[in-house]
């Protein structure tokens, strides 16, 4: 991964740097002191995540997002602040930042940080590859599908290591107690069997495959659940930006547009949810679960 640090203060640059380079979490291409000079860095360099600090001269950091998620929408943004106002650090969110390090620096923050931003780059661009390898292969709409069964299990078995975790995420999201979270157990341990070829099925073929009578049940018990998932981060969120399990899934398992929409919902400050893709939820799972 190509990182990129901007901050008015070069020791702050350095110790980032030298974290990075000795966790091995990527290569610092480059640096700036400040917004403006980030700008004109960021078409030459392209690197796929910037980290940059909230107040700065010239340009501050929210600002210097605003202008660079217009021109590069696909980069990842990290906020470094000492900031604890939470209009701040809503107004950054608000922009595009989806990670926050909390100055002074600290090593195992940044590890962790990087890591989950690192781990949402690679499962976003894992989806894209998916999407473009079964496009040819998608059935025409009202084509019969045909989905391949399981084999029987011969006698009851230890829980999987990837249900084990997976089990850990829901419990995370709130949502372990919610009836449709054995559905999403159900169809994500078949899809991680299957492998790539459960790509090409609909959740709505999915649920067919395992309730056939009541398929639409399963989709609304699963929709259910998942939804409950995407309040309590949003809740999470206007309690505390810094939350663990708020930081590491609000802009991975969920997409932190429907995030900052559903805390919207939440305060009042609009009449509509934050919607959930079902099937980015359970390749989102499948990806933290397999890897």
């Amino acid at each position: 991964m190509k990182i990129y640090l901007i901050d008015d203060d070069a020791s702050v640059c350095n110790i980032l740097k030298i974290i990075i380079q000795q966790k091995k979490l990527g290569e610092v291409c480059g640096t700036a002191s400040n917004g403006m000079d980030a700008l004109e860095d960021l078409p030459y360099v392209m690197p796929d995540i910037v980290i940059v600090d909230l107040l700065m001269p010239i340009m501050d950091g929210i600002n210097f997002v605003k202008k660079a998620k217009e021109q590069y929408p696909d980069i990842s943004y990290v906020m470094l602040s000492q900031v604890s106002s939470k209009e701040m650090i809503s107004q950054a969110y608000e922009c595009g930042v989806t990670f926050f390090i909390q100055k002074p620096v600290n090593g195992m923050e940044v590890v962790r940080v990087l890591t989950n931003v690192i781990d949402s780059i690679q499962m976003r661009r894992t989806f894209h590859q998916m999407q473009s390898l079964f496009m040819k292969d998608t059935p025409a709409q009202g084509t019969p599908v045909t989905i391949p069964q399981m084999p029987p299990s011969a006698e009851p078995q230890e829980e999987k290591p990837h249900i084990k975790r997976l089990r850990a995420i829901l419990q995370k999201l709130g949502i372990i107690g919610e009836s449709g979270s054995a559905d999403i157990i159900t169809l994500v341990d078949y899809m991680i069997e299957q492998g790539p070829e459960s790509g090409k099925f609909t959740v709505s073929q999915l649920c067919t495959k395992f309730s056939p009578n009541n398929a639409k049940s399963m989709e609304q018990r699963i929709r259910r659940a998942v939804n409950a998932g995407l309040t309590n981060l949003a809740n999470m969120g206007i309690e505390d930006y810094s939350n663990d399990t708020f930081h590491d899934f609000a802009g991975s398992i969920y997409s932190f547009e429907q995030i900052r929409k559903e805390m919207d919902y939440i305060r009042g400050k609009s009449d509509s949810h934050g919607k959930v893709s079902l099937k980015n939820f359970l390749n989102s799972l499948i990806f933290y679960c397999t890897n």
